[in-house]
């Protein structure tokens, strides 16, 4: 069973590149629900993200897997599980690119505090893009 909310998320994500460290905050209206085990968050990207135009889904699934999928001026499925790579499409305004997903973390107390964190690594080629946190909480 689905129950859809309407909540405000807080959104931290930061990337990690040669040494620089860029990072994003973004508070935004989300739809929050729950489906079996999975939490499902969606959200409307604006400037501050980058990806103005499109919506981003993320799903999760216990502290097992997550995928962020964006959908609309940019598109791309990422799929994050402990210990494995994934090899994805990565969607960016030059055309689509197949990006692979090493997932170090994933910590998900949606159910208790409205937290989820998640810390993976992007390569390209099998060379190293980023580091990337991403720190949301959920606010119901």
């Amino acid at each position: 069973m689905k129950n859809k909310n309407n909540v405000m998320i807080s959104l931290t994500s930061i990337q990690w590149q040669d040494d620089e460290k860029n990072e994003t905050e973004l508070l935004t209206k989300a739809n929050f629900s729950k489906s079996g085990e999975n939490y499902i968050i969606s959200y409307e990207d604006t400037e501050a993200t980058g990806f103005e135009g499109s919506v981003t889904t993320i799903t999760v699934n216990g502290s097992k897997s997550a995928s962020i999928v964006r959908e609309g001026t940019a598109n791309s499925v990422l799929s994050l599980e402990i210990g494995r790579k994934h090899y994805c499409q990565y969607g960016t305004p030059y055309g689509a690119m197949q990006i692979g997903v090493y997932t170090h973390s994933i910590r998900n107390s949606i159910n208790k505090d409205g937290k989820l964190y998640l810390k993976y690594t992007l390569d390209l080629n099998s060379s190293f893009l980023s580091d990337n946190e991403i720190i949301m909480t959920v606010n119901q």
